[in-house]
């Protein structure tokens, strides 16, 4: 069975605690239209490091790597399994791509992985294996490094970047803000390229997207690696399908999109 590889907007820490049409996209996303993978490889914006790591634990912790929110949002709990042969599979991978890399143990799923995860698999049972994503490297690193592991969606395995297309909180209205027009038109100039899997202008997004440096500022800039690491893995298919496009706060985006998964029904 093959999966896609699928970019997700994380959002806000609160996704976790919120009921409305994202949450309840990512549920039925989850539950109803992906075909159950046997593993789940996740690239998240909040483990931003210059070296490559691979989880290899057998079980993760939660971590609530996030201050000021809820007291409710700290007891939130998703003790999720590993798959240390998987880690080590990876490994392989990255070895025999001149990649160097590390293990790690223990450090615990970052809300940028669990807050997802659990809302699209909320029963925990899915084994996963976080990997680290590094927003100093260029934008074809990148891309490079997803595309690595590519061959793993032919083995069941669900590959998810989660990080954030427009993500400036120096930016962000009050949450009835209707949707600023240079969000919007990052986020479709980004949709734009995606669609036509045009590379080119895609990995100068720097200097070629409208409004880039409100939209992906220089402090933030790590939310928007994890889609080209997603998109990397989706390299063999070269489709990609926007699933879910809506603002919070008049500029957060929340959109998903697939890369590859032709015929899953949405």
């Amino acid at each position: 069975m093959t999966q896609p590889a699928l970019f997700i907007a994380h959002g806000s820490p609160t996704l976790a605690i919120e009921d409305n049409a994202y949450t309840k996209f990512l549920k039925q996303l989850g539950q109803e239209i992906l075909r159950k993978p046997r593993a789940i490889v996740i690239f998240s914006a909040h483990w931003d490091s210059p070296d490559q790591y691979v989880t290899e634990d057998t079980h993760h912790q939660t971590l609530h790597d996030f201050y000021g929110f809820p007291d409710e949002m700290y007891n939130i709990n998703y003790p999720v399994p590993g798959d240390p042969e998987l880690s080590r599979e990876i490994g392989s991978i990255f070895k025999n791509n001149n990649l160097p890399f590390l293990m790690s143990s223990g450090r615990g799923l970052d809300h940028g992985a669990w807050v997802v995860l659990r809302a699209m698999f909320p029963n925990g049972d899915v084994p996963v294996v976080a990997l680290s994503v590094d927003s100093r490297r260029s934008p074809e690193e990148q891309y490079a490094i997803g595309r690595m592991i590519s061959g793993l969606r032919e083995q069941n395995v669900l590959v998810i970047g989660s990080g954030g297309l427009v993500h400036n909180l120096r930016l962000l209205g009050d949450n009835k803000s209707i949707p600023a027009d240079w969000a919007v038109e990052f986020d479709d100039w980004v949709g734009e390229q995606l669609v036509n899997w045009d590379l080119r202008s895609l990995l100068q997004y720097e200097k070629k997207a409208p409004h880039v440096r409100d939209a992906v500022p220089a402090y933030a800039k790590e939310h928007i690696v994890p889609l080209l690491y997603a998109m990397g893995a989706g390299d063999n298919d070269r489709i990609a399908r926007k699933l879910f496009q809506e603002y919070q706060y008049g500029s957060l985006s929340l959109n998903c999109w697939m890369f590859g998964g032709q015929d899953i029904k949405i």
